[in-house]
């Protein structure tokens, strides 16, 4: 796993072997990041990464410059891991936090530009992300939800939904406030 771009450009992060996670593939993370280069302000950005795992995308996000990455996990292994390569990295203003994404969304009370959701491909009601962000307002005024997901699953009826990516077997679907 590597850092594609920003101040660690190139950094190589290599996670323990008892990590499970299922990193989003470089491929996907540099082709998405392409398309936010040209849609986000980094700089300007407040991010929630759920479904941490490895925290590939959290890196990403600090790695560019964003003004606070929070970083979610549940899994105590990974959680740690997050959270030790962001000391060593020496990010500002990253929070790795150890919840469940769920209950982290029911209480939430921040706003954020960007928000991705990576949950298991197979974890059922995952979709339940995108309903408890839109509608507890938990996106800023032209924010972002980016939910990855498997190509079984269709979000387009969705009246926020705002554009699909897909790369190889991984699909990101964006929704947009505003």
């Amino acid at each position: 796993m590597r850092i594609i771009s920003g101040k660690y450009r190139g950094r190589t992060i290599v996670p323990p072997r008892n990590l499970k996670a299922r990193p989003t593939t470089d491929f996907a993370k540099e082709n998405l990041f392409n398309v936010l280069g040209n849609i986000v302000d980094f700089e300007e950005c407040d991010v929630l990464d759920l479904f941490s795992g490895t925290g590939s995308i959290s890196y990403e996000f600090a790695s560019r410059g964003a003004r606070s990455v929070t970083s979610v996990e549940i899994n105590p292994v990974h959680y740690n891991f997050i959270r030790h390569t962001a000391q060593q990295l020496g990010f500002e203003h990253f929070y790795a936090v150890k919840a469940n994404a769920f209950l982290y969304l029911k209480s939430c009370t921040k706003q954020f530009d960007v928000i991705f959701s990576d949950a298991p491909y197979d974890l059922e009601g995952s979709e339940e992300v995108i309903r408890q962000v839109l509608e507890r307002g938990l996106l800023r005024e032209e924010g972002l939800l980016i939910f990855e997901h498997s190509k079984k699953m269709d979000f387009s009826t969705y009246p926020e939904f705002w554009q699909l990516r897909s790369y190889g077997s991984v699909q990101f679907s964006f929704f947009k406030k505003g």
